[in-house]
């Protein structure tokens, strides 16, 4: 509960981490695939609050965004499809180490506060998309790579958030998709205790959002870099212990 609270707060007061930061710390408790799925309602419901609730009415945010950005939406979607298949073939120390890899690139990054750009063009657009989706679907990390196209298409943090949440929407129906046949084999309790980490994720990204005004977003980003840096580092010992 403390771990999505955490990272709730972080994904209202910026628009983006709740995924990210939710796997990295559930990976280092439980089996690899479970965490994916532990994670996946609670950070579906954050996508889409995130994308459609805001600056304008529901139906607005919805059809203006997959319709300006349908392309990378859908790229996105077909990457997170494969990767999300690899959660069900790959040993999943393997995955660990991945998502190692992508927190270490994704802290790095920040704290050099050195943004990496792509061109803003449709080839760029379709494999970022795609690599992205499979990165998101096999590791929940995908932000740290749709990041570095987004920024290049935009500076504009509201457009950022919108269209990256709506990517990240799309991943987890895929993710569901795939996954369905262990989701259907959770037990009541199960459900009972995902149930209660959506709501309190919910409650969370409304407190963080309102926080927004007050905390310097900067000093609380780099709280959740040390946090990052601390369980990535975790996860990927364990990822080379299981490899060992």
């Amino acid at each position: 509960m403390v771990i999505f609270a955490v990272a709730s707060i972080l994904h209202g007061i910026s628009g983006l981490g709740v995924t990210l930061v939710t796997t990295t710390a559930l990976a280092s408790l439980y089996d690899f695939s479970y965490a994916i799925i532990l994670s996946l309602f609670p950070a579906l419901a954050l996508n889409a609050m995130t994308w459609l609730i805001g600056d304008g009415k529901i139906w607005h945010n919805f059809s203006y965004y997959l319709r300006k950005y349908w392309l990378l939406a859908l790229m996105s979607l077909i990457g997170s499809i494969i990767g999300a298949k690899l959660l069900l073939i790959i040993d999943s120390a393997y995955l660990q180490l991945a998502l190692a890899v992508v927190v270490g690139f994704y802290v790095v990054k920040s704290l050099t506060g050195k943004q990496l750009k792509l061109p803003d063009t449709k080839p760029v657009l379709i494999v970022t998309g795609l690599v992205a989706g499979i990165v998101g679907g096999a590791t929940n990390a995908m932000s740290s790579i749709l990041l570095m196209y987004l920024l290049s298409m935009t500076d504009d943090k509201n457009t950022i958030a919108k269209v990256g949440n709506m990517c990240y929407l799309l991943g987890k129906f895929a993710q569901i998709f795939v996954l369905y046949e262990p989701i259907k084999a959770l037990s009541g309790d199960e459900w009972t205790l995902i149930g209660g980490l959506t709501l309190a994720s919910i409650v969370f990204l409304i407190l963080g959002i309102r926080l927004r005004r007050y905390l310097p977003q900067h000093r609380f980003r780099q709280l959740i870099l040390l946090i990052l840096t601390v369980l990535g580092l975790k996860v990927g010992w364990q990822g080379l212990t299981g490899l060992f």
